[in-house]
């Protein structure tokens, strides 16, 4: 059985359109989750180790400051895109959309304002929530009308998140969480001793801005190759990396399959990724630099925590080879991912 509490947040300063943040706590006999209505951010994840202590595995903030300044996307909900799109621009029906450039010089996870920054509204269920939100046409850029649900569901050991979209016009959408994890505890200093394994045969090259080239790699024989478990930080070394933030490629099933596994020896933690979504991006927190203070005071330094978002290829409205990202009239996007957790 999965309890059901929620709670008052914090309070949205009147600048940023005022509103009351409410807090979902979720909580089964393995796992304990916290979420938010602003942004859908999985504040608090606790899960068990091996030896039966519970311990919080996902960066973020004590309170609902921290989440209104700059941060990079702790735990939230990132659209109607996520990852980039090559100079924020891209044709549909022979029209052209420009969106804001915030990384670089291309659009990143939604935009200057993208749904990690909206506050949702929600109805709590009798094993999580559910979260509505209305992306009007022309927000950020993006054209249509569009419905947006996220749902979380505990059960177990397992939580679920599932993205549907209506629109009315055709637009593209990849929506996903952007949770960093550390199953040793956040705040521990590193992931090098985190083992992990993602089932995908190809990956995508990036150019220095981080945008696919367009090929589409075999990872035999290369650094990518994460088909049987390596340890993260000896792998890093061997193959001269400073890190991933890589899309991995994954069957085109549209039915639930396992996609990657991460597991952390010296607590016994493991967490397994189910999706149907056709790609991962596997983020090993490059760019934490100690600079922000989270939980408990905690600072995140370079490579203390890692990402595996599920989501469409980036910049897929730009590559017609790649699974193609456009929602139209009439139809539903309806992706699903299963976090897993347990011990070894």
């Amino acid at each position: 059985m999965t309890e059901v509490k929620r709670e008052v947040f914090g309070q949205m300063p009147q600048e940023e359109g005022g509103g009351v943040v409410e807090k979902f706590i979720l909580k089964s006999d393995s796992v304990r989750v916290e979420i938010l209505s602003l942004g859908c951010i999985i504040a608090a994840l606790e899960t068990k180790g091996r030896d039966g202590e519970f311990s919080d595995v996902v960066l973020g903030f004590d309170t609902l400051e921290g989440y209104i300044r700059k941060h990079p996307y702790f735990g939230a909900v990132v659209g109607r895109v996520a990852n980039r799109i090559a100079k924020g621009r891209f044709t549909i029906d022979g029209k052209e959309y420009q969106l804001f450039l915030n990384n670089g010089p291309n659009s990143l996870h939604g935009g200057a304002k993208g749904f990690d920054k909206a506050l949702w509204s929600s109805q709590a269920s009798p094993n999580g929530v559910c979260f509505f939100r209305f992306s009007p046409d022309g927000e950020e850029g993006y054209p249509g009308d569009l419905n947006v649900w996220v749902t979380y569901t505990l059960t177990g050991g397992e939580l679920a998140i599932n993205y549907r979209a209506q629109t009315n016009k055709t637009t593209p959408i990849s929506l996903t969480n952007h949770a960093y994890f550390n199953l040793a505890g956040q705040g521990s200093p590193d992931i090098y001793d985190h083992e992990i394994s993602i089932e995908a045969d190809s990956y995508l090259p990036v150019d220095n801005t981080k945008i696919p080239t367009g090929e589409v790699a075999a990872v035999q024989g290369t650094g990518f190759d994460l088909r049987q478990p390596v340890e993260l930080g000896k792998h890093l070394q061997k193959f001269h990396l400073d890190g991933f933030d890589h899309n991995f490629c994954l069957q085109q099933a549209q039915t639930r399959h396992l996609v990657a596994r991460v597991c952390h020896p010296p607590t016994g933690r493991v967490m397994k990724v189910h999706t149907t979504q056709p790609g991962i991006q596997f983020y090993t927190g490059d760019n934490l630099d100690g600079s922000l203070k989270g939980k408990g005071a905690a600072v995140y330094p370079k490579h203390s925590a890692f990402c595996l978002e599920t989501q469409n290829w980036p910049d897929a409205v730009n590559k017609p080879h790649f699974p193609s990202a456009l929602l139209q009239p009439g139809e539903e996007y309806n992706q699903t991912t299963w976090l897993l957790f347990s011990t070894a």
